[in-house]
């Protein structure tokens, strides 16, 4: 293996066996509020990923969602720990892909019963984290 693969797989290797990201993984259904760096990466993720999806659907919702991502990064970059980074991140994306997940069954499943189910569990986990935002 080369250098650069070699280097990549460990650290790959080294995010995905964090302690933080596997708390993520299980925390994710629904956030502890316990620990806010855990619910403001996730909800960070979960933001982005919605805004993503209201560019292309619903472009003047994807302003007040921008705002509210904003600010759940704030908070996040205010309680997260100088070194702590790379976990942050791989919470992030892991929640956005989560939530982009979620959207795109909500808007192209072609079962309309799991399309409701998505759509539900997509709202229900976005408005777990803008509960949290003042306005």
């Amino acid at each position: 293996m080369g250098s650069l693969k070699t280097f990549l797989f460990a650290s790959v290797l080294a995010v995905t066996s964090s302690p933080s990201l596997a708390q993520a993984r299980m925390i994710d259904p629904m956030i502890d509020r316990a620990d806010p760096v855990v619910m403001f990466a996730i909800c960070a993720g979960r933001l982005s990923a919605l805004m993503e999806h209201q560019w292309m659907f619903d472009g003047p919702a994807s302003e007040q969602t921008a705002l509210q991502r904003a600010h759940m990064i704030d908070m996040l970059d205010a309680v997260r720990a100088p070194n702590s980074g790379r976990e942050v991140l791989a919470m992030r994306i892991e929640a956005k892909m989560a939530q982009a997940a979620l959207l795109t069954r909500a808007t192209f499943n072609a079962d309309p019963r799991d399309k409701t189910r998505a759509a539900r569990l997509a709202l229900q986990r976005v408005r777990e984290c803008t509960g949290v935002l003042l306005s």
